[in-house]
């Protein structure tokens, strides 16, 4: 487990991997709007590389082929 591994059970519902990639986003706007642009690309690359492990990447159903296998 790494320091950014998402791929945990507190993000299994669909709820919260979606309120921290929009949490992210909406900050990385608040730092670009207040001239920080420092912040604002690195709350940007938190956000990009949050949706590509909640969304894109197999994790959600890798899960659930591991939680049927141990039943």
């Amino acid at each position: 487990m790494g320091i950014f591994d998402l791929q945990v059970p507190f993000f299994l519902p669909m709820w919260r991997r979606a309120m921290l990639v929009v949490v992210c986003l909406a900050w990385c706007v608040v730092e670009f709007s207040n001239a920080s642009p420092f912040w604002g690309l690195v709350f940007g690359a938190l956000s990009a590389y949050a949706f590509w492990q909640f969304f894109l990447s197999k994790w959600p159903d890798a899960v659930d082929n591991q939680r049927e296998d141990t039943e």
